[in-house]
């Protein structure tokens, strides 16, 4: 009897399992990017496509893509500047705990069209994943929304900050690319790239991939003595400094 009331729940549960069984299967370019003194930016290419068993039903309408593609996480700070006494002053600023130093969000089409936006902000979707403010006594609620504004408006003109509601391109209904620009200004350091699969605005699949951006070269060696031998590199930079100085007196010195 016993048996008999577990395989009717177990067929119960079965029957109420939804019928689509979608998966993503993507494909990064390259998973990392060396930096040196002549790095001007570079494009990464990512390929996916949308595997489907055999028992799924087919979907009336039609599969959308979002690419979030998150850099180094950092506190960042927005300041506003007054003028005061005739003088551009900063008199104002606001923090950002925890926030994406590069983040880029693509897609086949706005993702507002996509998902909800209750949806968009409870998944992280977007640029919801720029955090509010960090919260003070004295500040009103309406005001972390104008710097967390000026702070994406900031960090797009530098290319850091990306919405490209045509990034993401379908080749056949199942096989789709997108683009990842990372401009020179790129932040050195661990990214992660997103790629979620939605159909009538409801996600219905997710793959994630790391990419690693690194500096090779003479940069890196000034990087690591900087931070592991900071006393050396001081006095280093303070002889190159006063060494510079007398070779250049030395050099143009009128006799």
């Amino acid at each position: 009897m016993m048996k008999r009331v577990v395989l009717t729940c177990a067929l119960l549960l079965i029957a109420a399992l939804p019928a689509s069984a979608e998966r993503l299967i993507t494909s990064l370019s390259s998973h990392q990017v060396l930096v040196t003194s002549s790095f001007t930016g570079i494009e990464l290419v990512l390929f996916g496509s949308i595997e489907r068993d055999a028992k799924t039903v087919s979907r009336k309408g039609e599969y959308d893509i979002v690419v979030t593609v998150t850099g180094p996480r950092e506190t960042l700070v927005v300041r506003r500047k007054d003028l005061v006494v005739g003088i551009w002053t900063n008199t104002e600023s606001r923090s950002f705990l925890n926030t994406p130093t590069y983040l880029a969000v693509l897609s086949d089409r706005p993702v507002s069209d996509i998902a909800s936006a209750e949806l968009l902000r409870r998944q992280e979707v977007g640029m919801s994943l720029v955090p509010r403010a960090a919260l003070t006594t004295e500040i009103q609620s309406g005001e972390h929304d104008i710097f967390r504004d000026a702070l994406i408006r900031l960090r797009k003109q530098r290319k850091l900050y990306v919405e490209d509601p045509a990034g993401v391109t379908f080749l056949t209904p199942n096989l789709f690319r997108a683009t990842i620009r990372l401009p020179a200004e790129a932040p050195v350091g661990s990214y992660d790239v997103d790629v979620r699969l939605f159909a009538d605005g409801t996600e219905l699949a997710r793959a994630n991939s790391a990419l690693e951006v690194v500096k090779v070269g003479i940069e890196q060696f000034i990087v690591n003595a900087a931070a592991n031998h900071g006393i050396l590199y001081g006095l280093f930079t303070t002889l190159m400094a006063l060494a510079t100085g007398w070779f250049a007196s030395v050099v143009f010195r009128k006799d």
